[in-house]
């Protein structure tokens, strides 16, 4: 099964680390420890995915708002931007994908092919009626511009630019899917690009800016993307290379709000299978529903051709398991009764769940036949994990907080599980952070797990006692741990502010922070270099 690769922050090909900064997209050459060049990206922030020499930017761009709706200070209509750069020679924008109005969901790069989920919603500007204090006039105004609306406003609509050359991308109505069940005005559209015809070139210095044959990468385009739409909304993506799903929380419909009253149904969770082969668009296959809400994408797991979801609501927890045509098959409920779910992880036929709100139970869940899932063993410590790091050799590790037996959080807690038993999982060593805090609990890409060293390394901030009277935040940057087999021993700190990834190359740590990058060695984490952005 191919892996499925997802956009952040930085990427690296083993040679060269590529990272967003601001409005730049920065490139630094491993092997000398140099920058090797830049280029403007025209916005603020994004993701990236990266093969290659090319480098997929995905970001966020403002429209300004037009109509009677505009509101002072208002900043405009965000609309998705998706930016091809070339890194052969020296780094440079060669092609622009725009949605008219739309958001980026995610995205995932397979095998060089990368597939983008936007989402986007009607071009309808409703009339301001500041004056009208009565809910049905305002609903029957808005009803009459609905209604006035042409089926073009409805549909998405996207640009392709590369050079001097702009190409408009409709979708027509006969290129729209409809399921069965409505989850909102919205559409779903998912594009796809093959970059996997765009390989570096090994032999050439990065810092070099040779010429390029006609044939070349300076001919890169991103093309129409060719959209799969589905009338749907969607908020998490899951993909494992043949299939790629697309989960919308179904929350609004239980907003009471005059004039939105909640739908008569249950609050669920609608999931939309794709699937995926080579560097074709996708082919709509499936869509189901579950109920309750997931709490990430890590809730998601498609095993021997069945999807197990884990979900909650209204404090009860559990873990279903569907086919192919996303209908439900087995069940296991009852996780964590009065309680939230904080973190799920699967591992081929097990999966493990933690719920949390005095105490934590992790569960360990048999989930090796489809119809028939099972819980196997429960351990109630306290805190929780937020996020849960497959270690190998019957090992799990758990990122998240520890917390007093009425539930008060209490700082960052890394905690080593022992699930070789499934029906007996044990903690073996516990780290404790007082008044800790990581984004690796809310954002895994943030976490480093290196395998060959048992070398775990997170961001952390701490924050002195409230109660002392001081709140502020304090160091260290990034907090470096040895795993091993039954202990966790702290390896050193690298004290920079607003750490935010770590990788290895070779034998050097890298961390990247908001101002630059630091190399480190990765046995002791002692500073070899520091590259500020400028």
């Amino acid at each position: 099964m191919s892996r499925a690769d997802e956009p952040d922050i930085v990427k690296t090909d083993g040679r060269r680390i590529v990272f967003v900064d601001g409005s730049m997209l920065r490139v630094v050459d491993a092997a000398s420890r140099e920058p090797v060049g830049s280029v403007s990206l025209g916005v603020v922030g994004g993701k990236i995915l990266l093969s290659g020499d090319a480098v997929l930017v995905l970001a966020a761009a403002r429209t300004e708002r037009a109509g009677s709706r505009a509101v002072p200070g208002d900043s405009g209509v965000s609309r998705a931007l998706l930016l091809l750069v070339d890194l052969a020679g020296s780094p440079r924008v060669v092609s622009r994908y725009e949605a008219d109005r739309g958001s980026l969901v995610d995205a995932r790069l397979t095998a060089g092919t990368a597939r983008v989920v936007l989402r986007s919603t009607p071009r309808i500007v409703f009339p301001a009626l500041p004056s009208i204090d009565d809910a049905a006039v305002r609903i029957k105004a808005n009803q009459a511009v609905i209604d006035e609306t042409p089926f073009s406003a409805w549909l998405p609509s996207f640009t392709s630019t590369s050079g001097a050359t702009r190409v408009p991308v409709e979708i027509g109505c006969g290129q729209v899917v409809r399921p069965a069940a409505y989850s909102g005005a919205a559409l779903l559209s998912i594009l796809t690009f093959d970059l996997g015809s765009r390989s570096p070139s090994p032999s050439r210095s990065p810092s070099r800016s040779p010429s390029r044959s006609p044939s070349g990468l300076s001919r890169l385009a991103l093309g129409s993307g060719d959209p799969v739409t589905v009338v749907a909304d969607g908020d998490t993506v899951y993909a494992n290379g043949t299939s790629l799903y697309v989960a919308n929380d179904q929350r609004w419909r239980l907003d009471r709000l005059p004039g939105r009253a909640a739908l008569p149904v249950p609050p669920s969770t609608d999931i939309y299978r794709f699937t995926t082969t080579g560097s074709r668009p996708p082919a709509y296959a499936a869509a189901g529903s579950v109920p309750g809400f997931l709490i990430n994408q890590y809730a998601l797991s498609e095993w021997d051709g069945h999807l197990r979801v884990a979900t909650t609501f209204n404090n009860q927890s559990a873990v279903r398991v569907l086919n192919n045509s996303l209908t439900q098959v087995g069940l296991v409920d009852g996780l964590g009764k009065r309680e939230q779910i904080r973190s799920v992880r699967f591992i081929a036929d097990r999966g493990y769940v933690v719920t949390f709100k005095q105490t934590d139970p992790l569960y360990t869940l048999d989930l090796s036949s489809p119809t028939a899932p099972r819980v196997t063993g429960e351990l109630k410590i306290t805190g929780y994990s937020a996020h849960l790091q497959p270690a190998g050799d019957g090992r799990l590790i758990g990122i998240g907080q520890e917390a007093d037996p009425n539930g008060r959080t209490e700082g960052t807690q890394i905690s080593l599980f022992d699930i070789s038993d499934p029906a007996t999982p044990r903690r073996l060593a516990q780290h404790h952070i007082p008044g800790g805090q990581s984004e690796a609990e809310y954002d895994p890409h943030a976490l480093l797990w290196w395998p060959a060293t048992k070398l775990l390394v997170l961001p952390l901030t701490t924050y002195n006692s409230i109660d002392a009277g001081d709140g502020a935040a304090a160091g260290p940057g990034a907090l470096g741990l040895r795993v091993d087999d039954d202990t966790i021993r702290e390896v050193g700190t690298i004290e920079r502010p607003e750490v935010r990834r770590s990788m290895v190359l070779g034998d050097v740590l890298w961390t990247l922070y908001d101002g630059g990058l630091q190399a480190s060695s990765l046995s002791t984490m002692e500073e070899l270099n520091w590259l500020p952005n400028t």
